[in-house]
């Protein structure tokens, strides 16, 4: 995130660069990082299944190639194949996206009262755009503020847009963005969705989804903001 300059005046409030879980690593074996662990982790069985690996239990060469490419792809850190409790919690929170399906308001915590707004779970790290109680959009993986810098919850509004915008604070782009609170925005990132462990408050998206955000919203729009991150 980054603070804004509009009419002349500084936004204040931090925006960023927003992965899913803030999960501590837990106890790793001290291996280098560069190398790949024979030590099953304590997750071993749950993340063999998730990449579709003999379910066993034990850590074989090509379990820690798969669980490896799966952290370097995510951004998990360090990426030596141990099946631990930031891996782990990542692929969890996949599969409970995935189960939301094309229901993410079940719970009916997003308001259908407001016409169009742009709804953000941040329990479960989604969002979406809704019309009334027709879903327009989504729902989306998206990347919200990490402990100490998280996400503000509560009804909003758009009340300023930035196609190009680049954060004065960490000289990094915002494309696409959309302020809602402060320097809280929704914008894009060339970064996994589930990269660890998260933006300085903004809500990160795909270019595809942030292009499709600035598409189909506006200045006065409505933006909730509900639940807490893991790990926050």
């Amino acid at each position: 995130m980054g603070d804004i300059r509009r009419r002349g005046a500084v936004v204040l409030g931090l925006t960023g660069l927003v992965a899913p879980l803030t999960l501590a690593l837990g106890s790793v074996p001290a291996q280098a990082a560069a190398s790949c662990t024979t030590q099953a982790g304590p997750y071993q069985k749950q993340v063999e299944k998730f990449l579709g690996r003999p379910v066993d239990g034990k850590q074989s060469a090509a379990d820690c190639k798969a669980i490896r490419a799966f952290q370097t792809k995510h951004g998990i850190t360090p990426n030596i194949g141990y099946a631990g409790s930031v891996t782990w919690g990542v692929m969890d929170l996949m599969n409970k996206q995935k189960a939301v399906g094309n229901k993410p308001n079940a719970a009916g915590k997003c308001p259908t009262n407001k016409g169009r707004i742009a709804c953000v779970n941040l329990t479960l790290q989604i969002s979406w755009i809704q019309d009334g109680s027709r879903l327009v959009y989504g729902p989306v993986p998206v990347r919200t503020g990490r402990n100490g810098y998280e996400t503000r919850t509560g009804l909003k509004k758009i009340y300023w847009r930035d196609i190009d915008h680049v954060s004065n604070i960490y000289n990094v782009p915002m494309p696409y963005s959309q302020f809602f609170d402060g320097g809280q925005a929704f914008h894009s990132v060339s970064l996994s969705m589930w990269n660890p462990p998260g933006s300085h408050g903004c809500v990160n998206m795909t270019p595809a989804t942030a292009k499709k955000y600035w598409s189909l919203l506006k200045n006065g729009d409505d933006v909730f903001v509900y639940g807490r991150k893991p790990g926050t």
